[in-house]
């Protein structure tokens, strides 16, 4: 049975997500946060769902939480050490497969207006970038996933992945979509493996954001 940790597991994306591979995989789940076992109480009965309080800054939380892992979720790549400590933990435990949700701009790839209305919303990207060179450069089979920007639709599990190498111009992408993308991956493990894709909505290539 593929056992997979949610790092970040009280995040937005992954109050949509833990529900979805409790009903469309086999998986058990590791839920992994901050405080875990006091904001995670839903989940304390289930007999798939094992509660771990940790700080993904602390190597020593990772370690033990990652060991005898299959994949890594991460609830974002944006934070340079943290991503230095996870890749440190999956490598001493020879686990390699990682689902990064992460942002889009990290290859100046968003185009347009778009892109310029993007650029002045996120400011300094610098940090952002560091923080994804260290997966990029990492060895393991990771998922980069470059979001558009994250909106709430209950039944919207629309998503469109964009290559490496090709202009973003898709506005949005909901949070369901993301959690369903992710699922897509865990039931097939090899799907976009050492890649960083867009995600995007379909047939949202505006000028920003319907809900700005």
């Amino acid at each position: 049975m593929t056992k997979i940790i949610l790092l970040g597991a009280t995040s937005n994306i992954s109050k949509y997500l833990i529900p979805m591979l409790l009903e469309n995989t086999d998986t058990e789940i590791t839920l992994f946060a901050r405080r875990a076992s006091q904001r995670l109480t839903d989940y304390q009965n289930n007999d798939r769902i094992t509660l771990v309080d940790g700080d993904w800054n602390n190597i020593s939380d990772l370690e033990s939480a990652i060991k005898n892992q299959n994949i890594v979720y991460m609830a974002t790549g944006h934070f340079i050490d943290a991503n230095k400590n996870i890749v440190k933990a999956m490598n001493d435990n020879q686990v390699q497969r990682l689902i990064v949700a992460g942002g889009l701009g990290i290859y100046d790839e968003v185009a347009g207006k778009f892109g310029q209305w993007n650029a002045q919303m996120m400011g300094d990207y610098a940090g952002i970038k560091k923080a994804a060179a260290v997966i990029d450069q990492s060895k393991l089979d990771y998922t980069f996933l470059r979001m558009s920007w994250l909106y709430n639709q209950d039944g919207n599990y629309k998503y469109q992945v964009v290559p490496q190498g090709q202009p973003m111009k898709g506005t949005q992408v909901t949070r369901q979509a993301v959690a369903k993308l992710v699922t897509d991956i865990v039931l097939d493990p090899n799907l976009y493996k050492s890649e960083s894709i867009g995600v995007v909505e379909p047939n949202t290539e505006w000028d920003k954001p319907s809900f700005y």
